[in-house]
């Protein structure tokens, strides 16, 4: 099933903390997925975090389509998201993104996880943000 918006299910579905494999488009070169973290807004975006100068950014700089795909663990019904659309590069909050989404994926009273934190905020970041056109799902 596609619509073009996040329903009411898909952003419970969203808030968990799952890993998304996100894809940026590059012309006729294959997407190349990676694990991310991310976040699902109340606006029905989904936002995450990443350094000014990696790859993703150049690309998405060069064209702004992206998608993730949220896959439910092994163990549980199958389930999984897609969302696909244009993507903003923002240069406000992401330091207050990866924050939360530390406290979402890790437990910060592990020092290890608490400094490797302090090191992610220490460094530049840009807030990438998918504005979805389109959403699939699956849920059996």
């Amino acid at each position: 099933m596609s619509t073009s918006a996040l329903t009411a299910p898909d952003l419970e579905f969203l808030r968990r903390p799952l890993h998304g494999f996100l894809s940026v488009a590059e012309g006729p070169v294959p997407p190349q997925p990676r694990p991310v973290w991310f976040e699902a807004t109340a606006e029905g975006t989904i936002q995450l975090f990443t350094g000014p100068e990696t790859l993703k950014v150049r690309r998405l700089r060069q064209d702004p389509r992206a998608s993730i795909v949220v896959a439910a663990p092994v163990g549980e019904t199958e389930r999984w998201v897609s969302v696909a659309g244009r993507t903003t590069v923002e240069s406000d909050g992401a330091h207050d993104l990866c924050s939360r989404l530390a406290a979402r994926y890790w437990d910060l009273a592990d020092p290890a996880r608490a400094t490797a934190l302090a090191g992610m905020l220490a460094e530049d970041q840009v807030r990438l943000v998918i504005h979805p056109q389109t959403v699939s799902r699956f849920t059996h």
